[in-house]
């Protein structure tokens, strides 16, 4: 029996989640969560074999949940389940502890296949995310990095670099708070940027501000 906890912040993706895993014996769900912070309450008590993850939840989240469960769980396989498929986020996620990762859009045979493999020991990527992250070191070579952004992503990184706020690119772009704050978490994930100062000294560089 491998006893799994599915963390995601969208009531009908653990649904949906809850009633695919249903149909196999061999698994067990044995909790759920909404967010970073109640996951890592309920892993105080709860002892699960995986933990299904999403990467964007409300308050602690992303690579830094993922860090966080990886220092206090340091045994505990972590599977991402994630809306975003860019190698760039898929390489960060391993990094920072994770043992799998897939896209939300996978098969049922993919995700069963993955969870087998971390209660195992081992990891997984998903085929076309992995062929992804063993071609893009070569793209990135022949290309900057920002040419891999979206056009949305580039708006909001040279915004950014100026200065302007989250809520100010929302009004400018016409889209709400927590679609800039989106595209930010991919844009940073693909430039693989740290912090503000380094999407400032990005923009110097490539003379995307003046």
């Amino acid at each position: 029996m491998i006893r799994l906890v599915i963390a995601d912040d969208h009531s009908i993706v653990r649904e949906g989640l809850q009633h695919l895993l249903s149909h196999y014996e061999e698994f067990r769900l044995v909790a759920e969560a909404e967010n970073g912070q109640a996951l890592l309450s309920l892993l105080d008590t709860e002892q699960p074999d995986i933990v299904l993850l999403d990467m964007m939840m409300p308050g602690l989240s992303g690579l830094a949940l993922i860090e966080t469960l990886h220092t206090r769980f340091p045994d505990l396989p972590v599977l991402i389940l994630s809306m975003h498929n860019e190698p760039q986020i898929a390489r960060r996620a391993i990094r920072a502890g994770a043992r799998g990762y897939l896209s939300k859009d996978c098969d049922a045979l993919t995700l069963t296949s993955a969870i087998r493999r971390l209660a195992r020991g081992g990891r997984y990527i998903q085929s076309d995310i992995a062929e992804s992250l063993a071609f893009h070191d070569v793209e990135q070579e022949e290309q900057p990095r920002h040419e891999t952004l979206s056009r949305r992503e580039f708006h909001v990184l040279c915004l950014l670099a100026r200065g302007i706020s989250i809520n100010a690119i929302a009004e400018q772009l016409g889209i709400s708070n927590k679609t800039v704050s989106t595209h930010k978490f991919r844009m940073m994930q693909k430039m693989d940027f740290n912090s503000q100062a380094d999407v400032v000294r990005y923009a110097l560089q490539y003379k995307l501000i003046t």
